[in-house]
């Protein structure tokens, strides 16, 4: 049998290493993309392949996807896990750091299906697998960048899955919730930088010590809830559409589709900590 062959972005830590090896162990070639490829040191040791891209430079991800069709023949799993949080008061963030963010997080993944799709539609067979998050469906104080994003992406996946089921290929949303990763270290860094002085003072204050609190890190889960769900939708004949895991997903997902916008507004507020002059 042929081995089937998976990229996987934003290796280098966290959710794309686990993933990463995940589907090593399914059998499947995988190659790990990250900017800097000597931050995939470990995965290469383990036999994933290494692959310098940038989900921003467009050449950069036209060559790794040539790499892959030249070194393999073709491409069944792409896993667009490439992104970052920047919070801040919609006011405050700079346009351009807007912007930014939705070339990574959406902009990114959405050309690497562009760039992967022809070769899966010659298979007759594929899967795209979209990280966003439960910040695709609900929102957080600060956050409006990153939950822009990550709404954004969830409708994007939705209408490619209508679009491509005809070739075979499968579009498959992943909503993490709290993940034990970098990735609120990051998001409370780029709100100290965003927020430091001026009228959200407080408010910044307040969601950077979330972000950051040791109690909400102890609660978080595993990446490995977030790869063991990808290995699942990859393997499976018929995926779900989504799978919503991790700490919170799930609960939180389901009081965003209960309580009216105000309500929820409330409970989000007091769950960070807001300040409430």
């Amino acid at each position: 049998m042929t081995t089937k062959t998976a990229l996987v972005t934003g290796a280098s830590s966290g959710i794309g290493e686990s993933t990463a090896r995940k589907l090593q162990s399914l059998g499947f070639t995988v190659y790990g993309a990250a900017r800097r490829v000597d931050r995939l040191e470990k995965l290469a040791k383990d036999g994933i392949l290494p692959l310098a891209m940038d989900v921003t430079d467009d050449q950069s991800m036209q060559d790794g996807i040539a790499r892959i069709i030249e070194e393999t023949g073709r491409i069944d799993v792409l896993v667009n896990n490439a992104g970052y949080g920047s919070y801040g008061a919609l006011e405050d963030v700079e346009i351009d750091e807007g912007r930014r963010q939705f070339e990574v997080n959406v902009f990114g993944a959405i050309r690497l299906a562009q760039l992967a799709l022809p070769h899966m539609r010659a298979q007759h067979a594929g899967t795209i697998v979209n990280i966003t998050s439960m910040g695709g469906k609900l929102h957080t104080p600060l956050g409006g960048w990153y939950h822009g994003t990550k709404f954004a992406l969830e409708a994007l996946s939705d209408c490619l899955r209508i679009e491509v089921a005809p070739f075979g290929i499968h579009v498959v949303v992943i909503e993490p919730g709290g993940i034990a990763t970098e990735w609120g270290g990051i998001a409370a860094d780029n709100l100290d930088n965003s927020g430091e002085s001026g009228a959200y003072k407080k408010q910044a204050a307040a969601v950077a010590k979330s972000l950051r609190s040791e109690a909400n890190a102890n609660r978080n889960s595993p990446p490995s809830v977030i790869s063991d769900a990808i290995g699942k939708a990859v393997t499976a004949d018929r995926p779900k559409t989504r799978y919503a895991v991790g700490f919170g997903a799930k609960p939180l997902i389901a009081a965003r589709k209960a309580l009216p916008d105000r309500q929820f507004d409330a409970l989000i507020s007091r769950a960070t900590g807001l300040p409430r002059d």
